[in-house]
């Protein structure tokens, strides 16, 4: 089955309503056509150009001081888009408590950044090539026990569209590349986590995410074959998903808003559909 793209309403919000929440770990990618997120006169030249120094793929900020890392600029202009991502965070908390009040309370905001580069223009090599199907791993931030959700935002000012193709039901795809996989070493593990090349030290659902998220990538003939959908996201629509699960690739596009943030697995309305259930599910034991 190939991920759905769910339309979403004020009147998903009311009383009674679906659980956006359950169609999330079902493996759905909600978009939001008219939530209102406006720019004054002077922060629309962060659209008309990009305002990033070229170093990285994007501008963000992170954690409470909110520091701005790649952006490029007057320090009125980078204050200016600090002061936009800073209130697209409060816009994605915001959505999150009105649309899955589920996760209020438990979910926790990480970065969130300003992506102001066409992707076709950031090829570098298979693995860093996010226009193939891929699902999201963090070399060197492991996660453990967490899921990763992302609301994104199309600001593109002249029309064009955010390309997307999602691919099919993680636990199809896992049966097919799991057995492909090498072993889990706790040891290497450790050693990575005491040079500081990881954040803390991986687990076992680390290590297999990395190599799910690359052989995924480097499997020309599954890219091309695999069960997909074509999706665009217009000017002004927002969409959330969790990336870890969805199999995603952005094919074209320029300007966007991403936040990123963390959900406990035990936090979901049914943790058994984690990817980190699904996997131990698939190999038959706890994942270490």
């Amino acid at each position: 089955m190939i991920s759905p793209i769910l339309t979403v309403s004020g009147a998903d919000a009311a009383p009674g309503a679906r659980s956006l929440a359950q169609a999330l770990e079902d493996g759905a990618v909600l978009m939001f056509p008219d939530l209102d997120f406006p720019f004054s006169a002077f922060e629309t030249r962060f659209v008309e150009r990009p305002f990033a120094d070229g170093k990285a793929k994007n501008v963000n900020i992170r954690g409470e001081a909110a520091a701005l890392k790649g952006a490029a600029g007057s320090p009125e202009e980078q204050e200016a888009l600090r002061q936009v991502l800073i209130r697209y965070r409060s816009f994605a908390q915001g959505l999150i408590d009105r649309f899955l009040p589920e996760y209020t309370g438990r979910i926790s905001l990480a970065g969130t950044s300003y992506r102001p580069f066409d992707v076709d223009r950031r090829k570098l090599s298979w693995r860093r090539d996010d226009t193939r199907l891929h699902v999201d791993a963090f070399p060197s931030n492991p996660i453990g026990e967490k899921r990763i959700l992302r609301v994104f935002r199309n600001i593109n000012p002249s029309g064009q569209p955010r390309r997307w193709r999602v691919g099919e039901d993680f636990g199809s795809m896992a049966e097919k590349f799991l057995p492909r996989l090498p072993g889990y070493s706790p040891l290497s593990a450790r050693l990575l986590a005491t040079l500081r090349i990881t954040k803390a030290k991986r687990s076992e659902y680390d290590h297999l995410m990395l190599h799910l998220h690359d052989a995924l990538k480097q499997d020309a003939a599954y890219q091309e074959t695999a069960p997909q959908a074509d999706v665009t996201f217009l000017p002004g629509q927002t969409w959330v998903t969790f990336s870890d699960l969805v199999m995603h690739g952005a094919m074209g596009g320029q300007y966007m808003l991403e936040q990123t943030a963390y959900l406990p697995v035990t936090a979901q309305a049914h943790p058994e559909k984690s990817p980190q259930r699904i996997l131990a599910a698939k190999l038959g034991r706890p994942l270490r």
